[in-house]
């Protein structure tokens, strides 16, 4: 006998890095197997790649998850979230005036945004005269995972900016990296001048971030403090099935 076949609702969102549409569905019972297993097994690579597996799964393989930039599958996966489970989640924060107490608190993951800093920008001019400049990409989860940035290691973060040059421009003149040797591209950065380079720093600090501010009232002393949750790390709690 055939069972009965489930209709599953699809719905559509736009990446923040390019406003491309995707269409996905909520995540089954089967990808909260994954997600569960990933935190009893309280490994923070096993987390990454049970999130990848369950974005691959409910756009139904149709985006590539290792080119995304790392901000765009944070956003991915709190729509899951929010039309998995229910757009109002509720989270415990710890309250920033004693730092031992927690407020509970309900957020609405339709309101959380991907921001930008101000100043922002991926074009980095090196010489206004010659119009010398840089044009940067974002860093993919790809690279974020083949790089080793623990202890802020000086050589993994310099290799990671070689790798998000996109191509370097000279007027009109356009060098694309692909067509360069990495060597060169190396050379090219360290022959920067301070100004120019504190202009690359600043892309990789301002990069776009999943983020929202809330306003918890500590139930102990009364104190109201505002907290900006920010990045997939700050949300997993209330991203998981166990936090509802």
């Amino acid at each position: 006998m055939t069972l009965p076949k489930i209709t599953t609702p699809t719905y559509e969102l736009e990446l923040p890095s390019s406003d491309e549409k995707v269409k996905f569905r909520p995540f089954l019972v089967k990808e909260e197997k994954i997600l569960l297993i990933a935190v009893e097994n309280d490994s923070q690579e096993e987390m990454v790649g049970a999130i990848k597996q369950i974005i691959s799964n409910c756009t139904f393989d149709k985006i590539d998850i290792e080119k995304l930039p790392l901000f765009d599958l944070e956003y991915i996966f709190l729509q899951l979230r929010a039309k998995s489970i229910g757009e109002i989640s509720k989270f415990r924060i710890l309250c920033p005036d004693d730092k031992k107490t927690y407020a509970d608190v309900e957020i609405d993951l339709t309101k959380v945004v991907v921001e930008v800093a101000e100043g922002h920008d991926n074009r980095i001019i090196i010489d206004d005269k010659k119009q010398l400049g840089i044009v940067l990409s974002y860093p993919s989860v790809a690279l974020f995972k083949s790089t080793n940035l623990i202890g802020n290691n000086v050589k993994a973060v310099f290799d990671l900016i070689v790798q998000c040059v996109d191509h370097i421009f000279e007027g009109e003149k356009i060098y694309p990296a692909k067509d360069m040797k990495e060597a060169e591209i190396t050379q090219f950065l360290d022959d920067l001048p301070q100004k120019a380079f504190n202009k690359v720093r600043n892309f990789f600090e301002t990069m776009p971030r999943i983020k929202h501010e809330v306003e918890i009232e500590n139930p102990k002393t009364k104190v109201k403090s505002k907290v900006m949750l920010q990045g997939l790390q700050d949300f997993f709690e209330l991203a998981s099935p166990t936090s509802t």
